[in-house]
């Protein structure tokens, strides 16, 4: 009886070990799922601009460049987004059969209500940042038009018929596509454009206030 005992003793043992490996193999893959699919999909949410906008309908069928509606002003800032004002210029009427154009006319014309304070901006930086488009606006001699330069650091919504999903961060309030640091970095990290041209420099304080 007792060698009996001895001789499952190993084989005991060994059968442990194996269910505490196994165990720690599920956690592992179970953590990493967590971690890399659900949580990151449950801290975003997707958004939908107030109006529909057609770019396409604007820029190709209308022939109406993209400095029409977003433009540097003479201080050097840049508006980025039209006002309500702007767009009434041509649409104080509804001029065609999309219900979305008869959407922005009733309650945006009409009633005075501000479409720039309720645009979801892709690209809105933190507080902290201090960005200014002048002289980034300095490779369009460069670029084959002014939407090539604006893409690269932008979405390209110039062939779209509808606006991309907005995707925001439930924590920080951000964009999933606002500009990280290392993707600013790709330029002002660069030695070759530390020039007084470019002025690509790359000191916290250029950036950050």
């Amino acid at each position: 009886m007792e060698e009996r005992n001895h001789s499952t003793a190993p084989d005991t043992a060994q059968s442990c070990r194996c269910c505490g490996w196994g165990a720690f193999v599920v956690g592992l893959v179970a953590a990493l799922i967590l971690g890399w699919w659900v949580l990151p999909g449950l801290m975003k949410e997707d958004k939908k601009q107030p109006v529909a906008f057609n770019h396409v309908l604007h820029v190709q069928d209308q022939g109406i460049s993209c400095e029409q509606c977003h433009f540097l002003r003479k201080d050097g800032s840049f508006s980025g987004l039209p006002t309500t004002a702007s767009c009434a210029e041509c649409h104080f009427e509804v001029l065609g059969s999309d219900p979305e154009e008869a959407l922005f006319v009733r309650n945006y014309v009409r009633t005075g209500r501000e479409i720039r304070g309720e645009w979801l901006v892709y690209q809105k930086q933190p507080d902290n940042v201090l960005f200014s488009h002048a002289p980034h606006l300095g490779d369009l001699e460069t670029a084959a038009s002014a939407a090539e330069l604006c893409s690269r650091c932008h979405l390209d919504v110039s062939a779209t018929t509808t606006p991309p999903v907005y995707t925001e961060n439930r924590l920080s309030g951000y964009s999933q596509n606002t500009m990280l640091m290392w993707e600013c970095e790709q330029c002002h990290a660069d030695t070759r454009l530390r020039d007084p041209e470019s002025h690509a420099s790359n000191a916290c304080f250029v950036c950050h206030k």
